[in-house]
């Protein structure tokens, strides 16, 4: 995936309903997944991973590539 591509979460959830953005940046950041984790966070044990930053509804939110499938390249 690369800035411009059009995009949609894998699976609906609340605060990421299942509807396209458009990637307007790539960061690195780390996260950690409480359901594999656990509750307790480490910052130590994760690593960076890629993130999108996509444009929303004109809301930004920034999620990881992973869970993200692409709809249609950009320019």
């Amino acid at each position: 995936m690369k800035v411009g591509d059009l995009v949609l979460n894998k699976t609906q959830q609340a605060m990421h309903p299942r509807a396209p953005g458009l990637i307007i940046k790539l960061v690195e950041k780390k996260c950690w997944r409480t359901d594999v984790m656990g509750k307790k966070v480490d910052w130590n044990k994760v690593e960076p991973e890629p993130h999108a930053v996509i444009v929303r509804g004109g809301t930004q939110f920034t999620i990881p590539l992973s869970e993200l499938e692409l709809v249609g390249e950009g320019g």
